[in-house]
């Protein structure tokens, strides 16, 4: 087609025909070319799979709530047109549609909402299936801190939002460093054992959770060996005896009631910090609200502790 036009007005004005003229139109037709080219990117996912994007997604569902709130935090909420049932902030996605979960998400919903993009953990078990039917499909799942700056950066390239990325990571690392200043000098060292769940699932210290921890200050009585949200034996945190016990309000129903757990320092000395849902949702989700999280467990720590 841009052959035929420049061949169509070479012969209305015959002086494309020569010099300096001619190049012009061709450099024009080039650069053209190029402009349609420039947003396409091709990305590696936490699978390995090579993910190729025309240009910035207009439709995106994400089936993640720490990769919503990405999208959310780099300016691009208008775009997600579906979102998992957790997906819970920024308050504006809870307009949204739901999808299911992560691990039982509706691909009849997925599909209904035309989505340009589909985000997903690397755990969902419906990658493949939404891909056989023609999504484009990536698949992020941040574990640790350097995850999290990982796919911010990932995602800063699926916005065009680079720039974005690289200072929203630059404030959540400014904001972990001012909770960790935050702490008074005796806080520092306290034992901590930080329950995600009342199974009970602890947060080990090779979790995001527990490299929070680390970088405030305070000791994780659950080693790295265990992994990072090991399930842990009541006995195990009897023994360990912490200074101080963390936890989401819907796991500390009956821990009182735990076999010895009333003899342990932490029950006695009521240094138990019991977070409500919304600030649970900040702790346990590796996102853009690390700092947040961060200093809630900094005034939690300095409000129970010596």
């Amino acid at each position: 087609m841009a052959e035929a036009s420049c061949r169509l007005r070479a012969g209305q004005y015959p002086g494309l025909r020569h010099g300096w003229l001619a190049g012009l139109v061709l450099l024009l037709l080039g650069l053209s070319f190029l402009g349609t080219a420039a947003g396409a990117t091709t990305i590696t996912d936490d699978r390995g799979h090579r993910v190729s994007l025309d240009g910035v997604p207009a439709r995106i569902v994400s089936v993640y709530p720490s990769l919503t709130e990405m999208v959310c935090q780099l300016g691009h909420c208008d775009r997600l047109v579906g979102v998992d049932r957790y997906s819970n902030f920024p308050p504006p996605v809870r307009a949204l549609p739901r999808v299911g979960g992560g691990l039982d998400p509706s691909v009849e919903a997925i599909v209904a909402l035309r989505p340009d993009l589909v985000l997903l953990a690397t755990s969902s078990p419906v990658a493949a299936r939404l891909e056989s039917l023609g999504l484009v499909v990536l698949a992020l799942e941040p574990k640790q801190y350097a995850d999290v700056r990982r796919v911010l950066e990932i995602m800063g390239q699926v916005l065009d939002a680079r720039a974005q990325a690289r200072r929203l990571w630059a404030d959540i690392d400014a904001g972990v460093d001012a909770a960790a200043r935050s702490l008074p000098p005796s806080v520092r060292g306290a034992r901590v054992y930080f329950e995600v769940n009342a199974a009970p699932y602890a947060a080990g210290e090779s979790s995001f959770i527990g490299e929070t921890l680390q970088r405030l200050g305070l000791r994780n009585i659950v080693p790295r060996e265990l992994g990072p949200f090991p399930r842990i034996s009541p006995e195990f945190v009897v023994r360990a005896d912490p200074d101080l016990i963390m936890v989401g309000d819907a796991g500390f129903a009956g821990m009182a009631q735990r076999p010895g757990w009333t003899r342990m320092r932490a029950i006695e000395n009521k240094r138990v910090c019991v977070f409500e849902p919304a600030v649970a949702d900040i702790l346990v989700r590796a996102g853009p609200r690390i700092a947040e999280a961060a200093q809630a467990i900094a005034r939690c720590a300095s409000g129970h502790l010596p």
